[in-house]
């Protein structure tokens, strides 16, 4: 778990790390990490700006959503 990062974002780490969301080829859009970790999408959305900022998350344009990833 990132020291560095809120509790929320802690949250969506921890979740996408259990979920095995560790690379791109298995990365997940907004709405799926949002089922998964049980918040709301605008919490979900910007912890995982917090997390991509800090250089914790990857984020891959799509045709579609977007996809986001854990690189660290």
């Amino acid at each position: 778990m990132p020291e560095d990062t809120s509790d929320r974002a802690s949250k969506v780490y921890d979740t996408m790390k259990s979920a095995g969301v560790t690379s791109e080829d298995k990365m997940r859009d907004a709405d799926a990490i949002t089922k998964m970790v049980k918040l709301p999408k605008g919490m979900v959305l910007s912890a995982l700006q917090e997390l991509e900022s800090k250089g914790y998350a990857k984020r891959r344009a799509r045709e579609k959503a977007a996809g986001y990833y854990l690189v660290k």
